[in-house]
C-alpha cells in the first residue's frame, strides 16, 4: 500500500505538464534566481542533469534545487544516481535505458520517490508504459539535441506512437522542442514536454516557461 507522500507525488506528476533539465549554471553564476524565474513561470518538475559532478558536488547543487522546488510547489528530479536521489530528498529519480535496473533503484529509494524512465524507440516506450515501478516515461529526441550528441532522432513518429498507446501512465516528449516547434510536438499527441535549451537560454526564463505552459494542453 502506499503512503500519503506517494499518493501525493503521483497526483502531483500527474498534473504536471513542463519538465526542465538543467545544469548548475556554474558559467552563469545564476543558479538561485535561475531557478525561481523558471518555476514562477510555471515549471512542474526540474531537474539537475550535469555529467561528470562528484556525488558531494551534485549534493550540495541539489540542495539550492531543493529549496525552489519547496517555495514554488515543483518536483525535484535527479537523473541516474539513486543514492544521490536519496541524499538530496529527490522527488523523482530518472533512470536511462543503461542505468540501474528499476528494481534496484526502487530498494534504494523505496516506494516514497517517482521513478522515470528514458525511451528512444517503440518497443521501449512499450516496455515504459507497463513496467513495474515505473511512473512515467520520456519519449525522444524529438529533434537532435547537443545534450545528446550523436543519438539519432526518432522524431514526431515516437510521439505518434505513444499517443495512440493512450498508456494510463504520463509520458513526456523531449528533445530541441521549443515555442517554435511545440506546436508540431502537441499535434502528434503529447500533452507534456521536457525542455533544456528553452529555458536556459532564454533572455527571461519566466516569460518562457509561461508561454510554453500557455501553449500546453491542460492535464486532468
Amino acid at each position: 500500500m502506499l503512503s500519503d507522500r506517494a499518493v501525493a507525488l503521483r497526483a502531483r506528476l500527474d498534473r504536471a505538464r513542463l519538465y526542465l533539465c538543467t545544469d548548475a549554471r556554474e558559467r552563469q553564476g545564476d543558479l538561485p534566481g535561475f531557478l525561481d524565474a523558471a518555476l514562477r513561470g510555471g515549471v512542474d518538475i526540474v531537474q539537475l542533469r550535469q555529467k561528470g559532478l562528484e556525488a558531494r558536488q551534485e549534493i550540495e547543487y541539489l540542495s539550492v534545487f531543493r529549496e525552489a522546488c519547496d517555495r514554488h510547489g515543483a518536483l525535484l528530479a535527479v537523473n541516474d544516481r539513486a543514492d544521490v536521489a536519496l541524499a538530496a530528498r529527490a522527488d523523482v529519480l530518472h533512470l536511462g535505458q543503461g542505468d540501474l535496473p528499476v528494481p534496484v533503484a526502487r530498494a534504494i529509494v523505496g516506494q516514497d520517490v517517482l521513478i522515470g524512465r528514458s525511451t528512444h524507440a517503440e518497443e521501449e516506450a512499450a516496455a515504459a508504459a507497463a513496467e513495474p515501478g515505473v511512473d512515467y516515461y520520456c519519449t525522444g529526441p524529438v529533434w537532435p539535441t547537443p545534450t545528446k550528441p550523436g543519438r539519432p532522432a526518432p522524431g514526431l513518429g515516437l510521439l505518434k506512437y505513444a499517443a495512440a498507446r493512450h498508456s494510463t501512465r504520463p509520458w513526456f516528449a523531449i528533445g530541441g522542442i521549443d515555442a517554435g516547434n511545440i506546436d508540431q510536438v502537441l499535434a502528434a499527441g503529447a500533452t507534456r514536454v521536457v525542455v533544456v535549451r528553452a529555458l536556459t537560454e532564454a533572455a527571461d526564463p519566466a516569460a518562457a516557461a509561461a508561454e510554453l505552459c500557455r501553449r500546453l494542453r491542460p492535464v486532468y
